[in-house]
């Protein structure tokens, strides 16, 4: 595949991931509010569906990434497109809160043949073990996502009302996301050379040393998605109840979505020329860091931010390029999907245990346990450079 070729399926790539991330995880935050206000139904519940939809993203997640390596990714995508469509018309059309989760419900399986993990398993399965560029630029493009889509569902909501919002979010599934899959992507993948050990991605497919690599891999993406979610869900609360005025707040958490793209920036400049084990120590240095800095309350809360964004955005590389470097393409895209379920559900519980914790202990308390998994992370991270095997 020429150079040009793999640009315009990155770039369709990104485009679909722009708009699928947009119709499904941002969506909760510019429409639940108009949802509670016109349906009268419970604020919790119609934020807690979005974890509905990530525990059904989990339990899916390993079989699209089975299939991701059998068929190439093609087909798992435009499934996706077909699948998030779905998920906003049952939620415009929900005459009740049940028929409301339950459109979540098909939405988490959207989610999970749509979002990064598929993607990265596509380019997985397109370009082997030359993909690791391919996936720090899609990340690029991914971390755009909410900067385009929250705006558009404000004008949406405003125009059409959150049911409209719903029904052109499914519309442009169908009438772009959907054509770019199917237009862009190959039908028919390369072959990838026959490994020296099982494909599956199961556990037994992998030597004792791959599969304590894999356990210590499963740990650094669980608590860093708990991280994440904790921090994405409650960062305006936890500066609000440091003595930070709302406007301010907002302000300061605006800095996470720069940070991130400027991290992943940075890290593509580097051209791939160091291994992704230095990625995902730099990123886990650079989270811990920033929340230290936050639970101490040490220096401008603007910098521990910058910090935090940047170690985050960095960290959605490496959990997509160390894998394929760790245990090869052949098996990528399964175990990409066996790493995605824990990951996702704890994404999921997060938000709840960090809600919780906060209302029964505090700020402080709450940045002190962001804090010690976030130096857990690292102290697994240290752990990992012993497992390399490429």
């Amino acid at each position: 595949m020429t150079d040009r070729n793999r640009l315009t399926v990155i770039s369709a790539l990104g485009v679909v991931q722009i708009l699928a991330w947009g119709s499904s995880y941002y969506l909760p935050a510019v429409l639940a509010a108009p949802i509670a206000a016109d349906t009268g139904w419970p604020l919790s519940w119609i934020v807690g569906a979005l974890s509905v939809g990530l525990l059904t993203a989990g339990a899916v997640a390993p079989y699209v990434g089975r299939l991701i390596g059998e068929t190439g990714g093609r087909p798992v995508l435009a499934a996706a497109a077909i699948l998030i469509a779905s998920g906003q018309l049952i939620l415009g059309l929900s005459p009740n809160l049940p028929i409301f989760v339950l459109g979540w419900v098909v939405l988490g399986a959207g989610m999970a043949a749509g979002l990064y993990d598929a993607a990265f398993s596509t380019l997985g399965r397109l370009y082997g073990g030359s993909a690791r560029s391919a996936i720090t630029v899609l990340t690029l493009w991914g971390g755009f996502a909410s900067t385009v889509c929250w705006p558009l569902s404000a004008y949406l909501v405003e125009q059409f009302g959150w049911r409209g919002t719903c029904f052109v979010y499914a519309a442009i599934q169908l009438l772009i996301s959907l054509p770019l899959v199917l237009t862009i992507l190959p039908r028919v993948p390369p072959e990838l050379p026959t490994p020296t050990v099982g494909t599956s991605g199961t556990a037994s497919s992998l030597l004792p040393a791959e599969r304590r690599a894999f356990l210590l891999l499963s740990g650094i993406v669980i608590i860093g998605g708990a991280i994440g979610a904790i921090v994405g869900v409650h960062l305006l609360t936890l500066l609000q109840a440091q003595g930070i005025g709302l406007a301010a707040a907002v302000a300061l958490g605006a800095l996470v979505g720069p940070a991130q793209v400027g991290g992943r920036v940075i890290e593509m400049a580097g051209g791939g020329r160091h291994h992704p084990l230095w990625t995902m120590s730099a990123a886990l240095g650079l989270i811990a860091i920033g929340l230290g800095l936050m639970a101490l309350d040490v220096g401008p809360i603007g910098a521990a931010i910058v910090l935090y964004g940047a170690g985050n955005g960095v960290f959605s590389i490496a959990k997509g390029t160390l894998p394929l470097t760790q245990f090869g393409a052949q098996r990528y895209a399964a175990l990409i999907g066996r790493l995605a379920r824990p990951s996702l559900i704890a994404q999921a519980l997060a938000p709840a245990m960090g809600a919780f914790l906060f209302d029964r202990a505090g700020a402080s308390w709450t940045y002190g346990a962001l804090m010690l998994l976030a130096m857990l992370n690292v102290l697994l991270g240290a752990c990992l450079w012993l497992t390399r095997t490429r």
